[in-house]
């Protein structure tokens, strides 16, 4: 399946991008190629194909969240990898909104 000049303008106006003209013609090869290897994947019969998420056999692992309390060496041992740290012994972050 080709993909026009035309078609790849569009796009690239969609993600808000300026091409030149010889952007426009390698994404417009680069873009059939990958619609037409789409089409070759589409003809495969899978209609016996069991549905798949995972085919390794791993699992995920979760461990209950545990609450607990450091000791004073604990906590600066902690601490002593920030930055920067305030006078009641929170860490000083930057903001993140305003």
């Amino acid at each position: 399946m080709a993909i026009s000049k035309e078609e790849v303008l569009h796009i690239a106006d969609l993600a808000r991008l300026e091409l030149t003209e010889q952007e426009v013609a390698t994404y417009q090869e680069q873009l059939s190629s990958i619609l037409n290897f789409i089409e070759t994947l589409n003809e495969v019969d899978t209609h016996d194909a069991v549905e798949t998420s995972q085919v390794t056999g791993l699992v995920n692992r979760y461990r209950d969240d545990e609450v607990r309390e450091l000791s004073t060496d604990e906590r600066a041992d902690l601490l002593s990898c920030a930055s920067s740290v305030s006078e009641d012994g929170g860490v000083i972050v930057r903001k993140v909104f305003e």
